[in-house]
């Protein structure tokens, strides 16, 4: 996975300036299981957007997951419209490498989506994930809706509290809510379900080995 070590979130001033009338073209359907990665998806499907370092693996974590029913990676958190890779890896797009996970909350809560998100890499790493150093790389989670403001809140604390029992350190996760339809940039076509098309590409996705017992049902 290509990188920069540019691990400070670049003043909005400075970030490139991207584009406003050109989109990042998506592939029609899910690589794995058929399904859109765009809207319009079936009614009753919510979104959930988070950022755990390389999103080649970390969406690879949630396709397999019950429940889920598209997942698909691009860039947010940031300032630069519609960026490419490229240019998200100078750091200079404030912009965090995520997945985003379509879900049915009928059969998988968003609870046990954060229960996987935090268990899944060390949210106690500022502005990276192992090797993979820098901004893009941060810890994050994006609220699609604001009822999901409060289940990150409570499962953060629920797992800092485990984290402190293990001597680690605190949670660097960046929260915040974004509206998914004008905040959210598809990354480009050959990294959508990457790991699928590539079984043997890189991984860098790496738990601290603490659960996060928030004690729900899938």
């Amino acid at each position: 996975m290509l990188f920069r070590k540019h691990a400070v979130m670049v003043d909005p001033a400075d970030a490139l300036p991207g584009r406003t009338n050109q989109s990042m073209p998506v592939p029609d359907a899910h690589f794995v299981n058929g399904n859109s990665l765009v809207r319009p998806w079936p009614d009753g499907l919510e979104v959930a957007v988070v950022g755990m370092g390389c999103f080649w693996g970390a969406e690879r974590i949630f396709w397999q997951l019950d429940g889920v029913y598209s997942t698909f990676v691009g860039y947010a958190g940031g300032y630069t419209p519609n960026c490419t890779y490229e240019e998200n890896c100078t750091g200079l797009t404030g912009h965090a490498e995520v997945v985003g996970i379509v879900f049915d909350p009928s059969a998988v809560s968003f609870e046990r989506i954060m229960q996987v998100f935090w268990e899944s890499h060390d949210p106690t790493q500022d502005m990276r994930q192992g090797n993979d150093v820098g901004s893009q790389y941060r810890t994050a989670v994006y609220a699609t809706q604001a009822d999901q403001l409060s289940v990150i809140e409570a499962t953060r604390v629920t797992f800092q509290s485990q984290l402190d029992s293990k001597n680690f350190g605190t949670i660097k996760t960046e929260v915040k809510q974004i509206d998914f339809d004008q905040d959210f940039y598809y990354a480009e076509p050959y990294h959508q379900q990457y790991l699928a098309k590539n079984p043997n590409g890189y991984c860098g996705i790496a738990g601290t080995g603490v659960s996060c017992p928030i004690g729900l049902g899938a």
